[in-house]
């Protein structure tokens, strides 16, 4: 699979680079936080939240909403699954990281999307970008052996366990959490989910 940059063309339906935002001591409160053999995602941390750039992603990227900042770290080199979101989410890349990304447009009505269509997009250290609403995505990709290491902004309460029940229309069998509608691949065997996800289970 060909490897793009998110500075290339190809890049713009997904998302966008951001510019303007000191990262400098978010990446260095980062060194804190664990770099697993596998993945952990934790949607909320204090001492992230904590810092100047926190009140500059609520106000600038978010409009004055209410905002959680947390980390996606480890080592993965498969798709497993995607999911979308209602709002854009921002990473933030510590180490080099590639992205497995989609359109939510390409999914069908009866939720299956071939995952043919997956591009790969590598995301330089240092690099802060947004990651469009309807843009699919999941856990990063290692772009180097070490791992890799991302800050992830979103909506206060996006991923966390839902507290109410739904009708089981329009697209709610694959609401897994607040604000994550989730795709599954069957081989990534992810309790809950719906396998919508058609074709090879992208590895890189």
């Amino acid at each position: 699979m060909e490897i793009q940059n998110v500075a290339d063309a190809g890049f713009r339906k997904y998302g966008k680079v951001l510019k303007g935002y000191d990262c400098t001591r978010l990446i260095k409160e980062m060194e804190h936080t664990p770099l697993p053999e596998d993945v952990i995602y934790v949607p909320s941390v204090e001492e992230l939240e904590a810092l100047e750039i926190a009140e500059e992603f609520k106000n600038r990227a978010y409009g004055g909403l209410p905002i959680q900042i947390g980390y996606c770290n480890g080592n993965n080199h498969a798709l497993n699954a995607l999911e979308y979101h209602r709002s854009s989410e921002i990473n933030v890349a510590v180490t080099d990281l590639i992205l497995l990304i989609g359109a939510q447009q390409d999914i069908s009505e009866d939720f299956q999307y071939d995952t043919a269509k997956v591009e790969a997009f590598k995301v330089p250290a240092g690099t802060a970008i947004e990651v469009y609403a309807t843009t699919l995505h999941y856990a990063p990709c290692n772009a180097v052996e070490k791992g890799f290491q991302c800050v992830v902004v979103l909506p206060k309460d996006t991923n966390t366990d839902l507290t109410f029940e739904l009708k089981g229309e329009d697209d709610d069998p694959l609401l897994t959490a607040k604000n994550k509608w989730l795709l599954a691949h069957p081989d990534a065997k992810i309790d809950g989910a719906v396998n919508g996800l058609v074709g090879e289970n992208v590895t890189l």
